[in-house]
């Protein structure tokens, strides 16, 4: 059973957890560059924090354009995500580079996670990682260079479906565009593809479960596997492919939950029992959704597409791209469509 549960939680994404944590009152100042790609001359970034409604305070990378008027306004983007990243890593790649095409963006470590609050750490949930979306709406909402009117959020990998489900929650959020989609809810039951069928999730349910007594009882929280710390050539490539972001100069970071550590096993009991895509059918906002052609993964941004109703909702497949290209592969990554679609409807 243990190798089970490995593979399943390895699938859902808990891949490793990293255990660092920043607090600070309004404003912490970057002296360092300390993210995973190369700094733009056009951008200023500032570190940020805001509280989201449980108390949990966030930490944020704001990134604004150097040619901001005086007295303008700005749309606004929050963006977070892969599932277990830092905004130091893809995150803040996007929201760079949204902010080079004229948006305000936000880049920010969910709860328990990177430089954010929030104990124990490493540990993740459907609810408040829904609302870390919404607390960095509220930000955004007040901040003086941003429009208050345009606001859009967009969400990486497991942060795609969290990004869904806070649309689905929030009407100050006018669009969304989840990229390279994870629904962890789902995949946390039924394991990939669907596979698992009811007795296979009791037994994973027994096994957490009896995991929670043991944790109670020795005062810790025990860590789900995680990446190995080499590949040996006979991994699947999906595996590979997430080792050559997280665990190679290329994405490395030391706050990275899927680069150093690892996930609370019993992180995933309550993404089991609480489907985070129920209520997607009632968004009526816009909806990008953007996936790899090679992507493991891409049958979650298929199936949610099929739920959503209206008229302002797409679904981009990308050439060529496997779930990682989507990360930070600027010759992948379709910016000129996700500028384009925020511009149409951010207004």
């Amino acid at each position: 059973m243990h190798k089970y549960v490995f593979l399943l939680l390895l699938i859902a994404g808990f891949i490793i957890g990293g255990v660092s944590m920043v607090m600070a009152s309004d404003t912490i100042q970057n002296d360092t560059w300390d993210k995973t790609f190369k700094k733009s001359d056009s951008v200023d970034v500032k570190k940020v924090t805001f509280k989201n409604r449980y108390g949990i305070e966030l930490a944020g990378d704001l990134y604004t354009p150097k040619n901001i008027k005086k007295g303008e306004k700005l749309p606004a983007i929050a963006i977070s995500g892969p599932f277990g990243a830092v905004k130091e890593q893809a995150s803040g790649l996007y929201a760079q580079t949204l902010a080079q095409r004229g948006f305000v963006t936000l880049a920010f470590d969910p709860s328990y996670t990177g430089e954010s609050s929030g104990e124990p750490r490493s540990v993740a949930s459907p609810d408040i990682n829904t609302e870390d979306f919404s607390a960095a709406v509220d930000y955004l909402s007040n901040l003086e260079i941003a429009d208050a009117n345009k606001i859009g959020i967009l969400g990486i990998c497991g942060f795609g479906g969290f990004a869904l489900n806070a649309a689905a929650m929030d009407t100050r959020i006018k669009a969304v565009v989840p990229v390279t989609m994870y629904d962890m809810t789902r995949v946390s039951a039924n394991g990939y593809f669907d596979s698992l069928d009811e007795n296979g999730r009791y037994e994973l349910k027994e096994n957490l479960n009896k995991q929670r007594t043991i944790d109670f009882k020795n005062g810790t929280y025990a860590k789900a596997a995680g990446l190995p710390d080499e590949i040996k050539g006979d991994e699947p490539q999906f595996v590979k492919d997430y080792f050559g972001y997280y665990k190679t100069q290329r994405g490395f970071h030391k706050r990275s939950i899927n680069s150093n550590g690892n996930w609370n096993t019993t992180s995933t009991l309550s993404l089991i029992n609480m489907p985070i895509l129920a209520y997607s059918s009632e968004i009526r906002s816009a909806v990008l959704l953007v996936h790899g052609q090679n992507a493991h993964s891409r049958y979650f941004s298929e199936d949610a597409f099929k739920k959503l109703k209206g008229e302002n909702k797409e679904l981009l497949i990308v050439d060529g791209a496997n779930h990682v290209d989507l990360y930070d592969n600027m010759e992948k990554i379709p910016f000129d469509k996700i500028e384009s679609f925020f511009r149409a409807n951010l207004k």
